[in-house]
């Protein structure tokens, strides 16, 4: 029987728009083709969600585990997901213990480090760090919010907007200087981030942001303070590099 999709596979690979069904559907298979070189060893889903990366390569990694950091996410994917032994599901907290240190192969950690203010950022690229087998692979992407693919990504949003799309009615908006300085942004442009604090269903506090003035140039510096990036690819249209694309990609090795 096929898995009921979570909310976020609702929202992205079956969404009414052609345009959001391309993005999302290319980064879920280049994701998928990243990986496969690496089948049969044991993966880690950094920022599982709603499972869905962990059910398109079903069959190449058995007993994946995918960890998030919302409970209530895990609860939902534990419910979907019931009765399948490839694929299990943990709170990232509990990957702390003992047991998940350098136990995993391949670790992908897609659309997540964007959400996390800059302390909490290294503080997961650090227990990524340290799930990591030695020699080990790591997937990582990221939403690109600066540069031209800026204002090709926001008019896009205000379209789909006007639509009537829910999820981009409530998109962050951008004055003509904040556009003005985030396309013009280079790796130590510094821009004021919104924070927000929320708290989780078993009332531990945490803090997020959206994607408004993430700069993935920043973050690649941080990568590679503790991986050696193999390869950085682009996604959905290769060929445009940073400046017309949705994600940047960085394949790293843990030495």
């Amino acid at each position: 029987m096929p898995i009921q999709p979570g909310h976020y596979a609702d929202k992205q690979l079956f969404s009414r728009s052609g345009l959001v069904r391309f993005s999302h559907g290319s980064r879920f298979q280049l994701a998928r083709e990243l990986v496969r070189p690496y089948a049969g060893g044991r993966l880690l889903d950094f920022g599982c969600g709603d499972g869905t990366f962990l059910d398109l390569v079903k069959g190449l990694f058995p007993g994946a585990l995918g960890a998030d950091v919302d409970r209530e996410q895990i609860a939902d994917c534990e419910r979907r997901f019931a009765g399948r032994n490839d694929i299990h599901f943990t709170s990232t907290d509990r990957l702390a213990n003992a047991a998940h240190q350098r136990a995993y192969d391949v670790v992908t950690c897609m659309e997540v480090l964007e959400h996390c203010p800059n302390d909490v950022q290294h503080d997961v690229l650090d227990r990524i760090t340290s799930v990591t087998a030695a020699g080990g692979t790591v997937v990582i992407s990221v939403p690109i919010e600066i540069g031209p693919a800026l204002v090709a990504k926001q008019c896009a949003r205000g379209l789909l907007a006007m639509r009537g799309l829910d999820q981009y009615s409530t998109r962050e908006r951008y004055t003509p200087a904040e556009i003005a300085r985030l396309v013009l942004a280079g790796p130590d442009t510094a821009f004021p981030r919104l924070e927000t604090t929320g708290t989780s269903a078993d009332g531990r506090l945490f803090r997020y942001t959206g994607h408004k003035g993430f700069n993935w140039r920043a973050l690649q510096r941080a990568v590679e303070q503790r991986f050696e990036i193999e390869r950085r690819l682009f996604s959905p249209l290769p060929v445009f590099g940073p400046f017309l694309n949705s994600q940047v990609w960085f394949v790293c090795r843990k030495g």
